[in-house]
Order: C-alpha cells, then sequence, then structure tokens
C-alpha cells in the first residue's frame, strides 16, 4: 500500500524536523538552532519545501557535472541548498528562529552531508 502525496510531504516534513533536531542535538559542534521548537519547525519546513521545488532545480542545473564528479556535485548541490535555507532563515525574525552553521568549510560539508544522507534515506523510505 502506499502513501498518498500529501501523507509523503507531511511525513517529510516531520522528518525533516526531526533531522534539524537531531543535527543540533549531535552536532553541537557545526550547527547552533536558537527559537525552541517554532525554529524546528520553520527550518524543517524549509527544508521539506525546498526539497520538492529547490533541489530538482539544481540537480537539473548540475546534471553535467554529476555525469562527471557525482560525489563531489553531490557535495556542492547540499551545501547549496543547505545555503539557501540558511539565507532564509537569516530573513527572518531573529527572535522566532535562527540558524548558525561553524567550523567552517569542514561544518558546512558535514552538515550538508548528513542533512543530505537524512533526505535520501527519506526519499527512499517514503
Amino acid at each position: 500500500m502506499s502513501l498518498s502525496l500529501p501523507s509523503r510531504i507531511a511525513l517529510r516534513a516531520v522528518g525533516n524536523i526531526l533531522l534539524i533536531l537531531g543535527v543540533n542535538s549531535y552536532l553541537p559542534q557545526y550547527v547552533a538552532v536558537f527559537g525552541g521548537a517554532p525554529a524546528y519547525v520553520i527550518i524543517g519546513s524549509l527544508l521539506t519545501l525546498g526539497n520538492l521545488f529547490l533541489r530538482p532545480l539544481l540537480n537539473v542545473v548540475t546534471f553535467p557535472f554529476h555525469l562527471l564528479f557525482t560525489l563531489a556535485t553531490t557535495i556542492v548541490v547540499n551545501g547549496l541548498f543547505l545555503w539557501l535555507v540558511y539565507q532564509f532563515v537569516l530573513l527572518m525574525d531573529p527572535a522566532i528562529v535562527s540558524l548558525a552553521i561553524t567550523g567552517g568549510i569542514m561544518g558546512w560539508i558535514v552538515v550538508s552531508c548528513v542533512i543530505g544522507a537524512g533526505n535520501w534515506v527519506m526519499k527512499h523510505v517514503l
């Protein structure tokens, strides 16, 4: 039995919220989310919407590079996707939600790989 599209989107949203909560909990040297539960919901929702609309566009644009450099391009796409979510969060009221990714380029690579792997698992499970 297959889930309906709205059910899959809702489950992916919950999965992204839990993914952000887990990244914030287990990788505090790289990620800091401030704003409590609303911040997790906002960032998780942005990841879900980005996965629905932005990621397919990024994959189309970077397709030629995927053919030559699969792993490096995947990391770059995940990093760019994470950067876009980060930029959206910066536009919001810092009293409600704040996201910080620390550790320099290594922090961005680790966080983008973890979030990319989590989204990949959700895509294949749901």
